[in-house]
């Protein structure tokens, strides 16, 4: 009997994607609604649980009880400052357990309790149901994209997400390394490119990560990443909602933000809208009955949206700049920058980019919503041992996306591992004892670039032992 193929995913905060690579080529799947990207929402009624189009298809009857944006909540503290802020635009309930979030619904007439692991696993389960459906058997292992600056509490999420579907995760891809593998897989065509040197700008629904690689034939060495893991198209849409708010409220002396389900209405009128303005100058918002029986009816335009989002758009250039830097390239050394996730499409968006690298025309081959399954699935055939002509070669030489450092008596970082660094790696760093005569010294390692070391997230402590007594 054939050996199931693993599958990649990309579990993405807005929308997943599911891929294989069977027969020598990658395959996005389509799901039972017959859309090759998944909603990553999960409803709860009085009757059912609901995940993907059909939960998002009712999300203005039911907001209280839909979950999205569980992804925002990787890794993160109850009162982390982000988490607050989020808050404030979900129509869903998030509470305290122990200084963790946890999401709070009605389900079949009782309260209940999710981890954003738990609702991540129900879509991440949507997406091995979608796989199995289309190979006709039984998947059980796979390969998922998350951020490029995820910290180690935020991968392990992910892993005890693979754990509670049922899926065993063989490796963690950075997104936009898988993206470079949609790119490479693209480029191979055209014959020897000789080495290449790609920036890869992937700006999805809540987290830009940027990388730079090396490409050459079959290798993909990555240089640096770089990113802001809390800036994407939601943020873009909570600066529309916030404007229509102001406007409803100046012309009719009433707060709709009171009120969830017009609130949850406004914001799937304001991301169709976004969506819209990418193609046209203009959009129109029109709901009747939104709050109090008033009808709501006004239109955006391109140039007002881009005011909106100005000091937005414009910091996405710092984590290119970050990612240059590292890679100790000039912009000019870049052949190719490459867009990937769904907010790449916003026109100011390409013109900044654009710009910053003095007219280079962009690179947009790639699919931006498959481009990182697509990558996951390459990966995920390599690691399952598939011996194809097509991915027998590939080699990935990955770097840390964070600083690896060791905490000094005064609390301060003393960096051992710097960031964007090849790995496998070897370091030494030489220290001294504090006190006379001490013959053992905890180490605690931490990863992140903050200066002190409650800036940065604890990894563990080890004890060095077995040290000469010296005066």
């Amino acid at each position: 009997m054939a050996k199931t193929p693993a599958i990649g995913i990309d579990l993405g905060t807005s929308y997943s994607c599911v891929g294989v690579f069977q027969h020598g080529k990658v395959w996005i799947i389509a799901n039972d609604q017959g859309n090759r990207t998944t909603p990553s929402y999960v409803a709860f009624t009085d009757t059912e649980r609901l995940i993907g189009d059909p939960a998002k298809n009712q999300v203005n009857m039911n907001p209280s009880n839909t979950v999205f944006d569980a992804k925002r909540l990787f890794g993160r503290r109850f009162d982390d400052l982000p988490v607050q802020s989020d808050m404030n635009h979900w129509p869903f309930d998030v509470v305290s357990d122990s200084g963790k979030p946890k999401i709070k619904v009605d389900y079949k007439g009782e309260s209940k309790y999710f981890s954003p692991e738990e609702i991540s696993a129900m879509v991440l389960m949507k997406m091995k149901e979608i796989a199995e459906t289309y190979l006709g058997g039984q998947v059980s292992n796979a390969v998922v994209s998350v951020p490029a600056l995820y910290n180690e509490s935020q991968r392990q999420a992910i892993k005890d997400v693979g754990t509670i579907s049922g899926l065993n995760v063989l490796r963690i891809i950075s997104e936009p390394t898988a993206a470079a593998f949609a790119y490479g897989f693209d480029i191979r065509g055209q014959g020897d490119q000789g080495e290449r040197n790609v920036l890869i700008f992937d700006l999805g629904g809540d987290a830009l990560d940027v990388s730079v690689l090396a490409i050459e034939d079959c290798i993909f060495e990555v240089k640096s990443m770089a990113g802001d893991l809390h800036l994407g198209g939601e943020d873009f849409n909570i600066r529309l909602v916030n404007h229509f708010v102001r406007q409803f409220k100046r012309q009719h002396r009433k707060d709709l933000s009171v009120n969830k389900r017009a609130m949850r209405r406004l914001r799937t009128a304001c991301e169709a809208a976004k969506r819209t303005l990418s193609t046209s100058t203009s959009a129109s918002v029109e709901m009747e009955s939104l709050f109090d029986g008033i009808d709501f009816y006004s239109t955006i335009t391109r140039s007002r949206f881009e005011e909106l989002n100005e000091d937005l758009f414009r910091s996405t250039l710092k984590p290119v700049e970050r990612a240059l830097r590292d890679s100790k390239l000039d912009k000019g050394q870049v052949h190719d920058v490459v867009l990937v996730g769904g907010s790449t499409r916003i026109p100011k968006i390409q013109k900044l980019l654009q710009d910053f690298f003095g007219g280079k025309q962009l690179n947009k081959s790639v699919n931006p919503d498959e481009a990182v399954a697509y990558g996951a699935a390459v990966q995920a055939a390599i690691l399952n041992g598939d011996r194809s002509e097509a991915v027998q070669d590939l080699l990935l030489l990955d770097v840390t996306p964070l600083s690896l450092s060791i905490e000094s008596a005064d609390g301060m970082m003393t960096t051992v591992i710097k960031r964007n660094t090849t790995i496998p790696t070897r370091q030494t760093h030489t220290l001294t004892t504090d006190s006379d005569n001490q013959s053992v010294v905890p180490v605690w390692v931490y990863e992140g670039e903050g200066a002190m070391t409650r800036d940065n997230n604890l990894l563990g402590k080890f004890w060095l032992t077995g040290i000469p007594p010296a005066p």
